[in-house]
C-alpha cells in the first residue's frame, strides 16, 4: 500500500469516526434533556452493555480481517481474501446472534444484576442490533482489507445519523406517550429510553443496507479479480479462523475494558448510595444525573485525542520497526503536548463553567443540572488524565507494548471500584464520590502509562513545553471566562448568553496565549492538516 492510500484511507476513517463520535455525544445531550435523570439511569445500563457485546464482536475480528484480507491480496491471492471474508461473516453471524439471545433473553438477569430492574425494557429494545451490527463488521473488515474505507465511513456515518434522528423521536414519541399507549405497565421514563436504544436498531439497519449495497454493486469486480488470477491451494475454514482469532483476542480485551467498566460503575454507584441511606428511587436518579448529563460532556473532547490516537499508531510503529529514534522521539513528545493543549483547556473551561454549562444545556432540567454541577467540576478535571490515557495508549500500541494499557486500566478499575462505593457510601459525599473515583482513576492510569512510554520510547519530556506553557495559557482563559461570567454578567444563575460569550472569550483567549507562550510552534503547526494557516496567524501574534 502506498504512502498516499495509507493517508488517504486513515483520512477518510478518521473524518467519519469524528463525526460519528460527535453524533453520539450529542445524541445524549437532547436525550437527556427529554427523558430525565431517572429516564437515563434506565438508558444507560443498557447502552453500556449493549456496548459490551458489540465491542467483542467488532473491535478485534475486523481489524483481523482487513490484515488478512489485505496480505492476500498483495500477493494476488484474491480467492483467499474473499474466503475469509466469508468465513468471518459467519463468524460474527454467530457471535451476534449468541449475543442477542443473551442479552435479549437475559435482560430481566442482568437488570437485576446491575440494581436497576427498570433498564430490562431498554435492554430487550437494543438487543436485535445485535443481529446486525456484527454482521456489519465483515463488511467492514473486508472492504479496509481491499483499501477501500469509503463504505465504512459511510455506512457508519448512515448507521449513528439514523440512530440519533430515530433514537430521539422515538424516545420522546414514548416518553410522552403519543405513541405506545398499550405498551405494557412501564413507566414513561422506562419507555422513553426503550425508545432511545431501539434507535441503535434502526441505525445498525440502516448501516447494514448501505455497505450490502455497495456489496453487491462491487461484487462483479471482486468475482473478475478472483478468476484473473490464479490462486493457491485453499486454506481450510478452520486455520482461517484460528489466524483470526489469534489477532482479535488481544485487541478485544483491550478494547472491553472501558465498557465493562462503565456496566459496573451502576451497581457500585446505585448500591453505594443505598448503603448510604438513599431510597432505591433517588439513588436512580443520581446515577442517571452523572450518565445523563455529565459523561456525554466529558466525552466530547475525547473526540479529538482518539483522533490523534488513531493517527499516531502508525506513525510511531513505523519509526520504531526502522529505529528511527529522532522521529520515534519527536513524534511522542509532540503528541504528548497536543494532548495536554486539548485536554488541559478542556479540564479547565468545564470545572470554572460547570454549573453555567449544566443550565445552557439542561434548562429543563433545572434542579438536576444545578446538583450535580459540583460532581461536573471535578470530573472535568479529569478531562486532561483521560487526554493522556488515550494518546499515551496509541504510542505504547505503535511500539509493540499494546498489553501495558490494557493491564493498567485494569488497575484503574479496581481503584475506581473501592474509591467509588467508598466514598458514595459517605452521605455528605454521596453521588460526588462517584466523580472523584472517576478522577482518581484517571489520574493513577496516566502516570503509569506516561512512565511506561517513557520507558519504552526513550523519549525525555520537556516539562516546561509540555505542561507550563499550555498551563499558563490555560490559566489565562480561565481567568478570562470566570471574569466575563461571575464579573461582566453578574454570575447570574442559567444566564445563556453570558455562559456563550465566556466559552467565545476564552476560546479567543487560548488560541492567542498557546503562541504568545510558544506552546506549539508553527512549525509543527504545519505537520497538522490545516494547520499552514494557522502556523501563518501563528507567525503575525507572536511577531506583535
Amino acid at each position: 500500500m502506498s504512502k498516499n492510500t495509507f493517508v488517504k484511507g486513515a483520512a477518510i476513517l478518521g473524518a467519519a469516526g469524528l463525526i460519528v463520535k460527535f453524533l453520539g455525544a450529542v445524541f445524549r445531550l437532547p436525550l437527556a434533556g427529554m427523558i430525565g435523570a431517572t429516564g437515563m439511569a434506565y438508558y444507560s445500563p443498557a447502552y453500556y452493555t449493549y456496548t459490551v457485546f458489540v465491542t467483542i464482536a467488532t473491535s478485534g475480528i475486523p481489524v483481523a480481517i482487513s490484515k488478512m484480507v489485505s496480505e492476500r491480496i498483495t500477493v494476488g491471492n484474491y480467492e483467499e481474501a474473499h474466503h475469509v471474508y466469508r468465513v468471518s461473516l459467519k463468524l460474527l453471524g454467530a457471535i451476534g446472534a449468541v449475543s442477542f439471545v443473551v442479552m435479549f433473553f437475559g435482560a430481566g438477569i442482568i437488570a437485576d444484576l446491575q440494581n436497576i430492574e427498570e433498564s430490562k425494557l431498554p435492554m430487550m429494545a437494543v438487543a436485535p442490533a445485535l443481529l446486525i451490527v456484527p454482521v456489519m463488521a465483515a463488511y467492514r473488515g473486508y472492504f479496509q482489507g481491499m483499501q477501500n474505507m469509503r463504505p465504512t465511513a459511510i455506512s457508519q456515518i448512515i448507521e449513528q445519523v439514523f440512530r440519533v434522528f430515530f433514537g430521539l423521536l422515538l424516545g420522546f414519541m414514548l416518553f410522552r406517550e403519543t405513541i405506545g399507549e398499550g405498551f405494557g405497565d412501564y413507566s414513561p421514563g422506562e419507555k422513553g429510553a426503550a425508545g432511545a436504544a431501539f434507535g441503535a436498531t434502526i441505525g445498525a439497519l440502516g448501516g447494514l443496507a448501505i455497505i450490502f449495497f455497495v456489496y453487491v454493486m462491487s461484487r462483479g469486480a471482486i468475482q473478475s479479480r478472483i478468476d484473473r488470477h490464479e490462486n493457491n491451494a485453499p486454506e481450510s475454514g478452520r486455520d482461517i479462523l484460528r489466524k483470526i482469532l489469534v489477532i482479535a483476542v488481544p485487541i478485544t480485551i483491550g478494547a472491553c475494558i472501558t465498557p465493562i467498566m462503565n456496566v459496573i460503575e451502576a451497581p457500585v454507584v446505585v448500591r453505594g448510595l443505598s448503603a448510604s441511606g438513599y431510597e432505591a428511587e433517588i439513588a436512580k436518579n443520581l446515577y442517571g444525573q452523572i450518565s445523563g448529563f455529565v459523561i456525554p460532556l466529558i466525552n466530547m473532547p475525547q473526540v479529538l485525542t482518539m483522533a490523534l490516537a488513531m493517527s499516531l499508531v502508525p506513525l510511531i510503529s513505523a519509526a520504531h520497526k526502522t529505529r528511527d529514534m529522532e522521529a520515534l522521539h519527536f513524534n511522542t513528545s509532540l503528541a504528548m503536548r497536543i494532548a495536554v493543549i486539548i485536554g488541559l483547556p478542556c479540564a479547565a473551561g468545564m470545572a470554572i463553567l460547570a454549573e453555567p454549562i449544566l443550565l445552557l444545556l439542561f434548562s429543563s432540567r433545572w434542579d438536576e443540572a444545578v446538583n450535580i454541577a459540583p460532581t461536573f467540576a471535578v470530573m472535568a478535571i479529569g478531562v486532561l488524565f483521560v487526554s493522556l490515557v488515550q494518546t499515551v495508549s496509541g504510542i505504547l500500541q505503535g511500539v509493540g507494548k499494546q498489553n501495558i494499557p490494557v493491564v493498567n486500566m485494569c488497575i484503574g478499575i479496581v481503584i475506581k471500584i473501592i474509591v467509588t462505593y467508598f466514598l458514595v457510601s459517605i452521605p455528605s459525599i454521596n453521588i460526588m464520590g462517584a466523580g472523584i473515583g472517576t478522577l482518581v482513576t484517571y489520574i493513577v492510569v496516566a502516570v503509569l502509562d506516561v512512565w511506561a512510554t517513557k520507558k519504552y520510547t526513550g523519549t525525555r519530556f520537556d516539562i516546561g513545553l509540555t505542561f507550563v506553557r499550555p498551563f499558563i495559557a490555560t490559566a489565562c482563559m480561565g481567568a478570562a471566562a470566570w471574569f466575563v461570567y461571575y464579573v461582566v454578567f453578574g454570575g447570574v444563575q442559567g444566564h445563556k448568553i453570558g455562559c456563550l460569550t465566556a466559552i467565545m472569550v476564552a476560546v479567543i483567549v487560548y488560541a492567542v496565549m498557546l503562541f504568545v507562550t510558544k506552546s506549539i510552534t508553527p512549525e509543527e503547526l504545519e505537520t497538522i492538516p490545516g494547520g499552514s494557516k494557522l502556523a501563518k496567524i501563528g507567525n503575525k501574534l507572536r511577531r506583535r
